[in-house]
């Protein structure tokens, strides 16, 4: 067993020139020596393969999950559909609420017709405000 230092996790284009330079190494071998690694109480060193091919990836500027919508942590995707909850209560999520930026306090007016429910957003003097 080889006792090595611990370094920080490369990251961006040191990791890529990195991984450029250690070519005939195994992927476990290079994702070492780019300090993607643990040591264990035992002292053995573990290799974090995951950590270190997301970091390859992120370092080649490849999106695979298409962070421009969603909140970036994997959660749902906003369905642009919410059900009536056991109390009555329509609740929006935070998925629509964001894509608008709103914010606490934000007001709005609600205007019913037959099968719909309007929302229309109130600016600090109660006027309505624009759509973009």
């Amino acid at each position: 067993m080889i006792r090595r230092k611990k370094i920080e996790p490369l990251l961006g284009e040191p990791l890529l020139a990195k991984v450029k330079q250690l070519e005939n190494l195994t992927k476990e071998e290079k994702a070492k020596e780019c300090g993607y690694y643990s040591i264990t109480k035992n002292g053995v060193e573990r290799v974090n393969m995951m950590k270190f091919l997301n970091a390859l990836i992120e370092a080649e500027g490849i999106e695979l999950d298409g962070k421009h919508g969603s909140n970036g942590r994997g959660g749902r995707s906003a369905s642009y559909r919410i059900t009536v909850q056991s109390n009555g209560n329509l609740l929006i999520g935070s998925a629509y609420t964001k894509q608008m930026n709103l914010k606490p306090g934000d007001e709005f007016e609600i205007s019913l017709g037959r099968k719909h429910i309007r929302l229309k957003q109130l600016d600090e003097d109660g006027d309505e405000v624009e759509e973009d």
